[in-house]
């Protein structure tokens, strides 16, 4: 007898990931019928024509076949290749072998001189975990925290879907706090006060909070005053931390800058705090979503809590080698003086010019249609604007109707949650410049004319 729906665990039926939901695939079904798409939908940014920076693809291509050092040294830049070597010399036996459970050693010191680098901090190798993304990475902390259906974790509304889908698939209990989108998406004390207070209510043992900055779906940036304040909200509750940090690159507004978790929190000499942060090369200006690369770096964790962690990731083995290179471009580009660096610094700050460029572009366009409000985009890859709908119908039906009139493909606000009673969108700012101002003018003689 085949297998039926009706056998499944209830938490694989219940869990839901709206970036890649109905909507999407009867954007699907239009394109293979001859309709051209626009997708807003995620965040792909080679999908939608960012070219891949030429540092990283010909360290991965030397990397893969090590002959190409030796037999084609005119194609290559002689730093990259001296590059390629090092990496191939730490990983051991190559790309196509196994490495250690965390990831190659050699890979992860580089990550620690990263993180050293950036926030003037210590930052241990033993403490790095190399992952297929970030998503892999932000799975295995919820799945060390939720060890029962009563335990809970914070996460904020609006919130990427990734982790929803994770907590209800580990039948964990999602606990909502609100962002402030009057006041830029900042984090409130009061809603968090509040969301715990509510959750303790109903029984649900709080034990992590979420933090999404820059701001998956809000394009939001939080300064060191509210990052301090989530910090000190998690010690006096006793909540580990989950910080989000994959756009840490995508900061678009003057006098804004990226602030880790973990360099704050070094700052205010804190030890009891446990956190988790997570960084990807999937997004940034490098935009390598297909090559799985990212990591996890843990602060304030026990040694047996660690060891946990390991053994759980040794049961994938380890990241795939592709991925764990493509970080280490990330976390170890050209130097000044190298012959690489110009190249790479070049196209490292058109694409980033560029996606400010669109984040401004967009804002402002939405801004411009009766009926559509939105927060400047002053980080990440995304706007959410907040949009006004005839009585009685749902930012779902108005996905799916812009869907099919117009050719854009965007996700509902309600796969990401939202304040009751409001209506939102989520769309990217990755398309190429012109069919930006083609979504921007589509949307608008849309939302015009839509009963």
């Amino acid at each position: 007898m085949t297998i039926q729906l009706k056998d499944l665990a209830p938490p694989v039926l219940e869990t839901e990931y709206a970036v890649r939901g109905p909507i999407v695939a009867r954007a699907q079904e239009l394109e293979r019928s001859g309709r051209e798409i626009i997708y807003c939908n995620i965040g792909n940014p080679q999908a939608l024509q960012q070219k891949p920076l030429t540092y990283l693809r010909q360290l991965l291509a030397l990397c893969q076949c090590p002959e190409l050092i030796e037999q084609a040294p005119g194609l290559f830049p002689p730093d990259l290749r001296e590059t390629a070597r090092r990496v191939l010399k730490g990983t051991q036996h190559g790309l196509g072998a196994y490495s250690d459970s965390k990831g190659v050693r050699f890979i992860r010191e580089a990550v620690a001189a990263f993180i050293e680098e950036r926030d003037g901090i210590p930052a241990d190798p033993e403490a790095i975990y190399l992952t297929d993304g970030a998503s892999k990475g932000v799975q295995a902390a919820l799945r060390i925290l939720i060890s029962g259906p009563r335990d809970g974790i914070m996460v904020p509304i609006p919130q990427y879907p990734l982790y929803s889908a994770t907590i209800t698939l580990l039948e964990g209990k999602q606990v909502n706090y609100y962002l402030d989108e009057a006041h830029g998406w900042k984090l409130s004390r009061a809603m968090l006060e509040s969301s715990l207070q509510e959750a303790r209510r109903y029984g649900v043992r709080v034990k992590g909070l979420c933090v999404i900055n820059p701001g998956n779906p809000t394009g939001s940036v939080l300064d060191e005053a509210n990052i301090r304040m989530v910090i000190a909200f998690a010690r006096e509750h006793g909540l580990a931390l989950l910080a989000d940090e994959v756009y840490q690159e995508n900061i678009y507004l003057q006098g804004d800058h990226f602030t880790s978790f973990a360099k704050v929190m070094a700052g205010l000499g804190e030890e009891e705090v446990s956190l988790f942060s997570f960084h990807s090369c999937s997004k940034g200006f490098l935009g390598e979503c297909g090559q799985r690369g990212g990591y996890m770096e843990l602060r304030n964790i026990p040694a047996d809590v660690t060891a946990q962690i390991t053994k759980l990731q040794s049961v994938s083995l380890c990241a795939n080698l592709t991925g764990q290179v493509a970080t280490y471009a990330m976390v170890r580009p050209p130097r000044p003086g190298e012959p690489s660096h110009g190249a790479y610094q070049e196209e490292r700050e058109s694409i980033l010019s560029t996606l400010r460029h669109r984040a401004a572009l967009l804002a402002e366009g939405l801004n411009a249609i009766p009926g559509i409000s939105c927060n400047q985009v002053a980080g990440a890859m995304y706007a959410f604007p907040s949009i006004r709908l005839p009585e009685g119908r749902t930012d779902e039906a108005y996905c799916m109707a812009l869907l099919e009139a117009t050719g854009i493909c965007v996700v509902p606000g309600t796969g990401f949650g939202q304040v009751p009673g409001t209506a939102h969108f989520r769309t990217t700012i990755l398309p190429p410049t012109e069919k930006m101002m083609a979504v921007v003018e589509g949307l608008g003689e849309f939302h015009r004319t839509w009963r």
